[in-house]
Protein backbone atom coordinates (compact mmCIF):
# COMPACT_ATOMS: atom_id res chain seq x y z
CA UNK A 1 0.00 0.00 0.00
CA UNK A 2 2.74 2.15 0.93
CA UNK A 3 4.54 1.59 -1.98
CA UNK A 4 1.61 2.00 -4.26
CA UNK A 5 1.15 5.55 -2.57
CA UNK A 6 5.17 6.61 -3.19
CA UNK A 7 4.47 5.79 -6.90
CA UNK A 8 1.12 7.86 -6.62
CA UNK A 9 3.28 10.83 -5.52
CA UNK A 10 6.36 10.74 -7.88
CA UNK A 11 3.41 10.48 -11.03
CA UNK A 12 2.12 13.33 -8.99
CA UNK A 13 5.63 15.42 -9.14
CA UNK A 14 5.89 14.87 -12.39
CA UNK A 15 2.62 15.95 -13.79
CA UNK A 16 3.17 18.96 -11.72
CA UNK A 17 6.41 19.43 -13.44
CA UNK A 18 4.99 18.94 -16.83
CA UNK A 19 2.02 21.46 -15.94
CA UNK A 20 3.92 24.44 -14.69
CA UNK A 21 6.07 23.92 -18.05
CA UNK A 22 3.06 23.94 -20.12
CA UNK A 23 1.71 26.93 -17.85
CA UNK A 24 4.96 28.51 -18.54
CA UNK A 25 4.71 27.82 -22.58
CA UNK A 26 0.66 29.00 -22.91
CA UNK A 27 2.17 32.84 -20.58
CA UNK A 28 5.29 33.42 -23.29
CA UNK A 29 2.63 32.69 -25.74
CA UNK A 30 0.50 35.04 -24.50
CA UNK A 31 3.32 37.80 -24.15
CA UNK A 32 4.90 37.80 -27.31
CA UNK A 33 2.51 39.73 -29.12
CA UNK A 34 2.87 42.43 -26.02
CA UNK A 35 6.60 42.55 -26.85
CA UNK A 36 6.39 42.96 -30.86
CA UNK A 37 3.97 46.04 -29.99
CA UNK A 38 6.75 47.30 -27.53
CA UNK A 39 9.48 47.22 -30.27
CA UNK A 40 7.27 48.53 -32.87
CA UNK A 41 6.40 51.41 -30.80
CA UNK A 42 10.50 52.01 -30.02
CA UNK A 43 11.31 51.54 -33.43
CA UNK A 44 9.00 54.39 -34.21
CA UNK A 45 10.54 56.49 -31.93
CA UNK A 46 13.66 55.75 -32.90
CA UNK A 47 12.81 56.94 -36.91
CA UNK A 48 11.22 59.93 -35.50
CA UNK A 49 14.61 60.84 -33.76
CA UNK A 50 16.44 60.01 -36.93
CA UNK A 51 14.85 61.87 -39.38
CA UNK A 52 14.74 64.81 -36.75
CA UNK A 53 18.59 65.03 -36.55
CA UNK A 54 18.71 63.97 -40.47
CA UNK A 55 16.70 67.13 -40.96
CA UNK A 56 19.22 69.55 -38.59
CA UNK A 57 22.08 67.94 -39.97
CA UNK A 58 20.92 68.40 -43.64
CA UNK A 59 20.12 72.45 -42.16
CA UNK A 60 23.56 72.47 -40.65
CA UNK A 61 25.56 70.73 -44.11
CA UNK A 62 23.67 73.69 -45.61
CA UNK A 63 24.64 76.20 -43.54
CA UNK A 64 28.18 75.03 -43.57
CA UNK A 65 28.28 75.48 -47.76
CA UNK A 66 26.99 78.51 -47.91
CA UNK A 67 29.93 79.57 -45.29
CA UNK A 68 32.20 78.36 -47.33
CA UNK A 69 30.80 79.74 -50.81
CA UNK A 70 30.99 82.77 -49.00
CA UNK A 71 34.96 82.38 -48.04
CA UNK A 72 35.62 81.00 -51.48
CA UNK A 73 34.08 84.25 -53.22
CA UNK A 74 35.60 86.23 -50.39
CA UNK A 75 39.17 84.50 -51.46
CA UNK A 76 38.35 84.65 -55.08
CA UNK A 77 38.05 88.43 -54.61
CA UNK A 78 41.00 88.78 -52.30
CA UNK A 79 43.60 86.95 -54.82
CA UNK A 80 41.64 88.93 -58.00
CA UNK A 81 43.04 92.28 -56.03
CA UNK A 82 46.44 91.04 -54.87
CA UNK A 83 46.59 89.77 -58.38
CA UNK A 84 45.79 93.53 -59.10
CA UNK A 85 48.10 94.88 -56.83
CA UNK A 86 51.40 92.90 -58.27
CA UNK A 87 50.05 93.86 -61.85
CA UNK A 88 49.87 97.42 -61.26
CA UNK A 89 52.83 97.87 -58.87
CA UNK A 90 55.21 96.07 -61.60
CA UNK A 91 53.71 98.18 -64.52
CA UNK A 92 53.59 101.40 -62.71
CA UNK A 93 57.23 100.77 -61.30
CA UNK A 94 58.52 100.27 -64.86
CA UNK A 95 56.64 102.67 -66.59
CA UNK A 96 57.63 105.14 -63.73
CA UNK A 97 61.57 103.70 -63.34
CA UNK A 98 61.88 104.63 -67.36
CA UNK A 99 61.39 108.51 -67.26
CA UNK A 100 63.27 108.57 -63.87
CA UNK A 101 66.18 106.78 -65.63
CA UNK A 102 66.04 108.97 -68.33
CA UNK A 103 66.23 112.57 -65.84
CA UNK A 104 69.06 110.76 -63.93
CA UNK A 105 71.04 109.94 -66.87
CA UNK A 106 70.46 113.57 -68.47
CA UNK A 107 70.97 114.86 -65.36
CA UNK A 108 74.75 112.92 -65.08
CA UNK A 109 75.51 114.69 -68.66
CA UNK A 110 75.21 118.12 -66.64
CA UNK A 111 77.92 117.61 -64.79
CA UNK A 112 80.28 120.05 -65.64
CA UNK A 113 77.44 122.14 -64.46
CA UNK A 114 77.73 121.22 -60.63
CA UNK A 115 80.27 123.54 -59.34
CA UNK A 116 78.78 126.93 -61.17
CA UNK A 117 76.93 128.91 -58.96
CA UNK A 118 73.91 129.30 -60.04
CA UNK A 119 73.36 125.77 -61.19
CA UNK A 120 74.92 123.52 -58.85
CA UNK A 121 72.73 123.86 -56.10
CA UNK A 122 69.74 123.88 -57.45
CA UNK A 123 71.25 120.31 -59.83
CA UNK A 124 72.05 119.15 -56.52
CA UNK A 125 68.37 119.50 -55.26
CA UNK A 126 67.22 117.91 -58.38
CA UNK A 127 69.73 114.98 -58.14
CA UNK A 128 68.47 114.38 -54.36
CA UNK A 129 64.92 114.71 -55.40
CA UNK A 130 65.39 112.43 -57.81
CA UNK A 131 67.37 109.54 -55.94
CA UNK A 132 64.29 110.00 -52.94
CA UNK A 133 62.13 108.61 -55.65
CA UNK A 134 64.36 105.85 -56.46
CA UNK A 135 64.90 104.99 -53.14
CA UNK A 136 60.70 104.87 -52.76
CA UNK A 137 60.34 102.76 -56.20
CA UNK A 138 62.94 100.63 -55.28
CA UNK A 139 61.43 99.92 -51.45
CA UNK A 140 58.07 99.14 -52.93
CA UNK A 141 59.20 96.98 -55.20
CA UNK A 142 61.10 94.95 -52.35
CA UNK A 143 57.72 94.81 -50.32
CA UNK A 144 56.37 93.67 -53.17
CA UNK A 145 58.18 90.63 -54.14
CA UNK A 146 58.45 90.14 -50.26
CA UNK A 147 54.18 90.19 -49.48
CA UNK A 148 54.00 87.76 -53.08
CA UNK A 149 56.44 85.55 -51.40
CA UNK A 150 58.74 85.19 -54.97
CA UNK A 151 62.01 86.21 -53.18
CA UNK A 152 63.69 82.97 -52.87
CA UNK A 153 67.77 83.24 -50.99
CA UNK A 154 69.94 81.52 -53.73
CA UNK A 155 72.59 80.62 -51.19
CA UNK A 156 75.72 80.45 -52.17
CA UNK A 157 79.41 80.76 -51.09
CA UNK A 158 81.51 83.99 -52.51
CA UNK A 159 83.61 86.75 -51.80
CA UNK A 160 82.71 89.46 -49.79
CA UNK A 161 84.51 92.22 -51.85
CA UNK A 162 82.01 90.89 -54.80
CA UNK A 163 79.54 92.94 -52.56
CA UNK A 164 81.80 95.98 -50.99
CA UNK A 165 82.91 96.89 -54.30
CA UNK A 166 79.72 98.17 -55.86
CA UNK A 167 78.84 99.37 -52.68
CA UNK A 168 82.48 101.55 -52.67
CA UNK A 169 81.90 102.83 -56.33
CA UNK A 170 77.92 103.74 -55.82
CA UNK A 171 78.32 105.89 -52.59
CA UNK A 172 81.43 107.41 -53.42
CA UNK A 173 79.80 110.02 -55.21
CA UNK A 174 76.88 110.57 -53.07
CA UNK A 175 78.91 110.81 -49.95
CA UNK A 176 81.44 113.57 -51.59
CA UNK A 177 78.63 115.57 -52.84
CA UNK A 178 77.46 115.62 -48.82
CA UNK A 179 80.85 116.26 -48.16
CA UNK A 180 81.39 112.97 -46.13
CA UNK A 181 83.95 111.03 -45.61
CA UNK A 182 82.96 107.56 -46.55
CA UNK A 183 85.49 104.61 -46.68
CA UNK A 184 84.21 100.32 -47.51
CA UNK A 185 86.81 98.17 -46.20
CA UNK A 186 88.31 95.53 -48.70
CA UNK A 187 88.15 91.32 -47.17
CA UNK A 188 88.82 89.07 -49.22
CA UNK A 189 86.99 86.78 -46.91
CA UNK A 190 84.34 84.12 -48.08
CA UNK A 191 80.75 83.85 -46.74
CA UNK A 192 77.25 82.11 -47.79
CA UNK A 193 74.14 84.12 -48.65
CA UNK A 194 72.19 85.23 -51.52
CA UNK A 195 74.11 87.92 -52.78
CA UNK A 196 71.51 90.13 -54.85
CA UNK A 197 69.28 90.42 -51.22
CA UNK A 198 72.89 91.13 -49.06
CA UNK A 199 73.58 93.83 -51.59
CA UNK A 200 70.29 95.18 -51.05
CA UNK A 201 70.48 95.24 -47.23
CA UNK A 202 73.97 96.57 -47.28
CA UNK A 203 72.96 99.47 -49.88
CA UNK A 204 70.09 100.02 -47.33
CA UNK A 205 72.41 100.34 -43.99
CA UNK A 206 74.47 102.54 -45.66
CA UNK A 207 71.86 105.08 -47.80
CA UNK A 208 70.62 105.43 -44.46
CA UNK A 209 73.89 106.36 -43.32
CA UNK A 210 74.34 108.56 -45.29
CA UNK A 211 71.38 109.87 -44.85
CA UNK A 212 71.19 110.85 -41.24
CA UNK A 213 74.82 111.68 -41.28
CA UNK A 214 75.32 115.81 -41.03
CA UNK A 215 79.25 115.88 -40.04
CA UNK A 216 81.98 112.74 -40.05
CA UNK A 217 81.30 110.15 -42.96
CA UNK A 218 80.45 106.70 -42.96
CA UNK A 219 82.41 103.59 -42.11
CA UNK A 220 81.92 100.08 -44.14
CA UNK A 221 84.33 97.50 -42.82
CA UNK A 222 84.10 93.51 -41.54
CA UNK A 223 85.38 91.53 -38.74
CA UNK A 224 85.63 88.25 -37.97
CA UNK A 225 83.38 86.86 -34.91
CA UNK A 226 84.32 82.93 -34.96
CA UNK A 227 82.18 81.36 -37.70
CA UNK A 228 80.42 84.51 -38.90
CA UNK A 229 81.27 87.72 -40.25
CA UNK A 230 79.56 90.90 -39.29
CA UNK A 231 79.98 93.25 -41.87
CA UNK A 232 78.98 97.00 -39.65
CA UNK A 233 77.80 99.90 -41.51
CA UNK A 234 78.90 102.79 -38.87
CA UNK A 235 78.13 106.07 -38.75
CA UNK A 236 78.60 109.96 -36.93
CA UNK A 237 74.78 110.60 -37.05
CA UNK A 238 72.52 111.91 -34.08
CA UNK A 239 72.59 107.86 -32.46
CA UNK A 240 69.23 106.46 -31.76
CA UNK A 241 67.46 106.37 -28.38
CA UNK A 242 67.32 103.22 -26.83
CA UNK A 243 63.61 103.51 -26.52
CA UNK A 244 63.39 103.85 -30.54
CA UNK A 245 65.76 101.27 -31.64
CA UNK A 246 63.23 98.45 -31.92
CA UNK A 247 60.51 101.14 -33.88
CA UNK A 248 62.58 102.03 -36.57
CA UNK A 249 62.48 98.51 -37.87
CA UNK A 250 59.00 99.15 -38.34
CA UNK A 251 57.28 100.47 -41.44
CA UNK A 252 56.85 104.16 -41.90
CA UNK A 253 58.69 105.05 -38.90
CA UNK A 254 61.52 107.55 -39.32
CA UNK A 255 63.98 109.12 -36.72
CA UNK A 256 63.87 112.65 -36.16
CA UNK A 257 66.75 114.89 -35.38
CA UNK A 258 68.05 118.40 -35.67
CA UNK A 259 69.53 118.78 -39.19
CA UNK A 260 69.11 114.84 -40.63
CA UNK A 261 66.99 114.92 -43.71
CA UNK A 262 63.14 114.10 -43.17
CA UNK A 263 62.49 112.99 -46.82
CA UNK A 264 63.14 108.96 -46.20
CA UNK A 265 59.24 107.27 -46.24
CA UNK A 266 60.39 105.02 -43.53
CA UNK A 267 60.80 101.65 -45.25
CA UNK A 268 64.46 100.76 -45.32
CA UNK A 269 65.01 99.39 -42.03
CA UNK A 270 61.62 97.12 -42.27
CA UNK A 271 63.15 96.44 -45.62
CA UNK A 272 66.44 95.14 -44.16
CA UNK A 273 65.24 93.00 -41.14
CA UNK A 274 62.47 91.13 -43.58
CA UNK A 275 66.01 90.52 -46.04
CA UNK A 276 68.09 89.40 -43.29
CA UNK A 277 64.81 87.08 -41.67
CA UNK A 278 64.47 85.42 -45.09
CA UNK A 279 68.13 84.75 -45.50
CA UNK A 280 68.29 83.94 -41.57
CA UNK A 281 70.75 86.50 -40.83
CA UNK A 282 71.39 88.06 -37.60
CA UNK A 283 71.23 92.17 -37.36
CA UNK A 284 73.32 93.84 -34.76
CA UNK A 285 72.53 97.50 -33.78
CA UNK A 286 74.65 99.39 -31.55
CA UNK A 287 74.40 102.89 -30.85
CA UNK A 288 75.16 106.28 -28.64
CA UNK A 289 73.17 109.15 -28.75
CA UNK A 290 74.94 112.22 -30.35
CA UNK A 291 77.87 109.63 -31.57
CA UNK A 292 76.33 107.63 -34.10
CA UNK A 293 75.37 104.23 -34.66
CA UNK A 294 76.52 101.14 -36.50
CA UNK A 295 74.06 98.38 -37.87
CA UNK A 296 75.40 94.79 -37.98
CA UNK A 297 74.58 91.90 -40.37
CA UNK A 298 76.30 88.15 -39.54
CA UNK A 299 76.98 86.42 -42.16
CA UNK A 300 78.39 82.58 -42.18
CA UNK A 301 81.71 82.00 -42.96
CA UNK A 302 82.60 79.58 -45.73
CA UNK A 303 85.99 78.39 -46.94
CA UNK A 304 87.82 80.12 -49.78
CA UNK A 305 88.11 78.05 -52.94
CA UNK A 306 91.05 76.51 -54.14
CA UNK A 307 93.68 78.86 -55.93
CA UNK A 308 94.01 79.57 -59.42
CA UNK A 309 96.24 76.91 -60.96
CA UNK A 310 99.04 78.42 -62.76
CA UNK A 311 97.82 78.77 -66.96
CA UNK A 312 94.19 79.48 -65.93
CA UNK A 313 92.50 82.94 -66.73
CA UNK A 314 92.36 85.21 -64.11
CA UNK A 315 89.53 87.99 -63.68
CA UNK A 316 91.32 91.97 -63.92
CA UNK A 317 90.15 94.43 -61.79
CA UNK A 318 87.41 96.28 -63.36
CA UNK A 319 89.04 99.66 -62.32
CA UNK A 320 91.81 99.21 -64.26
CA UNK A 321 90.49 99.41 -67.48
CA UNK A 322 88.22 102.26 -69.17
CA UNK A 323 85.34 102.42 -71.71
CA UNK A 324 86.88 105.24 -73.96
CA UNK A 325 87.03 104.16 -77.67
CA UNK A 326 84.60 101.32 -77.55
CA UNK A 327 82.48 100.61 -80.08
CA UNK A 328 78.94 100.54 -78.55
CA UNK A 329 75.63 99.01 -79.58
CA UNK A 330 72.87 100.48 -77.64
CA UNK A 331 69.16 98.52 -78.62
CA UNK A 332 66.46 101.01 -76.44
CA UNK A 333 63.19 101.44 -77.96
CA UNK A 334 62.61 104.85 -75.13
CA UNK A 335 63.09 107.77 -77.05
CA UNK A 336 64.39 109.30 -73.86
CA UNK A 337 65.95 107.10 -72.34
CA UNK A 338 68.23 106.13 -75.86
CA UNK A 339 69.21 110.02 -76.33
CA UNK A 340 70.28 110.49 -72.40
CA UNK A 341 72.06 106.96 -72.77
CA UNK A 342 73.93 108.45 -76.23
CA UNK A 343 74.70 111.16 -74.85
CA UNK A 344 76.24 109.93 -71.19
CA UNK A 345 78.14 106.87 -73.58
CA UNK A 346 79.55 109.75 -76.02
CA UNK A 347 80.71 111.72 -73.07
CA UNK A 348 82.24 108.53 -71.74
CA UNK A 349 84.03 108.73 -75.15
CA UNK A 350 82.75 105.40 -76.95
CA UNK A 351 81.48 105.33 -80.53
CA UNK A 352 77.54 104.31 -80.22
CA UNK A 353 75.24 102.98 -82.69
CA UNK A 354 71.63 103.21 -81.62
CA UNK A 355 68.82 101.03 -83.42
CA UNK A 356 65.60 100.51 -81.75
CA UNK A 357 65.19 97.22 -82.51
CA UNK A 358 67.19 93.73 -83.43
CA UNK A 359 66.31 94.04 -87.10
CA UNK A 360 67.45 97.84 -86.69
CA UNK A 361 70.91 96.77 -85.24
CA UNK A 362 71.69 93.84 -87.58
CA UNK A 363 70.96 95.80 -90.89
CA UNK A 364 72.99 98.72 -89.13
CA UNK A 365 76.01 96.06 -88.26
CA UNK A 366 75.64 95.13 -91.82
CA UNK A 367 76.52 98.19 -92.90
CA UNK A 368 79.58 99.08 -90.13
CA UNK A 369 83.12 99.34 -90.98
CA UNK A 370 83.75 97.11 -88.01
CA UNK A 371 81.87 94.81 -84.86
CA UNK A 372 81.02 96.51 -81.34
CA UNK A 373 83.09 95.93 -78.94
CA UNK A 374 79.81 95.66 -76.07
CA UNK A 375 75.82 95.38 -76.69
CA UNK A 376 73.60 97.22 -74.50
CA UNK A 377 70.19 96.33 -75.11
CA UNK A 378 66.82 97.25 -72.90
CA UNK A 379 64.76 93.80 -71.92
CA UNK A 380 61.27 94.99 -73.54
CA UNK A 381 61.44 96.54 -77.20
CA UNK A 382 59.01 97.39 -79.22
CA UNK A 383 55.80 94.90 -80.59
CA UNK A 384 57.21 92.82 -77.94
CA UNK A 385 60.48 91.95 -79.19
CA UNK A 386 62.69 90.68 -76.35
CA UNK A 387 66.35 91.90 -76.18
CA UNK A 388 67.41 88.75 -75.11
CA UNK A 389 66.68 87.32 -78.41
CA UNK A 390 68.30 90.59 -80.30
CA UNK A 391 71.44 89.80 -78.82
CA UNK A 392 71.35 86.20 -79.47
CA UNK A 393 70.59 86.88 -82.92
CA UNK A 394 73.32 89.87 -83.52
CA UNK A 395 75.60 86.94 -81.67
CA UNK A 396 75.07 84.79 -84.02
CA UNK A 397 75.22 87.35 -87.21
CA UNK A 398 78.81 88.20 -86.07
CA UNK A 399 79.64 84.71 -85.00
CA UNK A 400 81.24 86.32 -82.34
CA UNK A 401 80.86 86.23 -78.37
CA UNK A 402 80.50 89.67 -78.54
CA UNK A 403 79.51 90.98 -74.41
CA UNK A 404 76.30 92.25 -73.85
CA UNK A 405 74.83 94.10 -70.45
CA UNK A 406 70.96 93.97 -70.30
CA UNK A 407 69.14 96.85 -68.47
CA UNK A 408 65.80 96.80 -67.50
CA UNK A 409 62.99 98.24 -65.66
CA UNK A 410 61.58 95.12 -64.68
CA UNK A 411 61.96 93.79 -61.70
CA UNK A 412 60.79 90.14 -61.98
CA UNK A 413 62.26 87.06 -61.38
CA UNK A 414 61.92 85.46 -64.73
CA UNK A 415 64.01 88.39 -66.49
CA UNK A 416 66.82 87.45 -63.87
CA UNK A 417 67.02 83.65 -64.40
CA UNK A 418 66.97 84.39 -67.94
CA UNK A 419 69.79 86.46 -67.84
CA UNK A 420 71.68 84.47 -65.76
CA UNK A 421 71.23 81.28 -67.66
CA UNK A 422 72.65 83.55 -70.84
CA UNK A 423 75.32 84.37 -69.10
CA UNK A 424 74.73 88.00 -69.58
CA UNK A 425 75.01 90.78 -66.86
CA UNK A 426 71.58 92.95 -65.87
CA UNK A 427 71.70 96.67 -64.73
CA UNK A 428 68.07 97.83 -62.86
CA UNK A 429 66.69 101.24 -64.19
CA UNK A 430 67.14 103.47 -62.76
CA UNK A 431 71.01 103.26 -64.19
CA UNK A 432 73.51 104.82 -61.75
CA UNK A 433 76.24 106.11 -64.32
CA UNK A 434 79.07 105.08 -61.61
CA UNK A 435 77.92 101.16 -61.69
CA UNK A 436 77.45 101.86 -65.80
CA UNK A 437 80.55 102.65 -66.44
CA UNK A 438 82.38 100.49 -63.57
CA UNK A 439 80.45 97.00 -65.21
CA UNK A 440 81.21 98.31 -68.71
CA UNK A 441 85.06 98.43 -68.28
CA UNK A 442 84.80 95.04 -66.40
CA UNK A 443 83.11 93.79 -69.21
CA UNK A 444 85.42 95.68 -72.21
CA UNK A 445 88.38 93.61 -70.15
Amino acid sequence: MIGELELLREENRKLQKINAALVSRVERGLDQPQNAFGLFEVAISLDKTVRRRTVELQAALRSVERANEALKRAKAQADQANSFKSTFLAFVSHDLLQPLNAAKLSLSGLADLQDHEDYGPFLRQVDLALSNLEDLIRALLDIHKLDAGVLRPDMQPFEIERILGPIRREFEPVAASRGLKFEVRRSDLHVRSDPQMLKRILQNLVNNALRYTRRGGVLVGCRRRGEFLRVDVCDTGPGIPEERREAIFEEFQRLTAPGAETIGFGLGLSIVRRFAQALEHTIYLASRVGHGSTFSVALPLTPAPAAVVPGDLAITPALAYGVSGAEVLLLENEPAVAAAMFRLLEGWGCRVTLAHSGREAREGLRAAARAPDLIIADVHLDHGEQGLAAIEQIQEDLDLPTPALLVTADHSEAVTLAAAERGLEILRKPIKPAELRSLMAYLLA
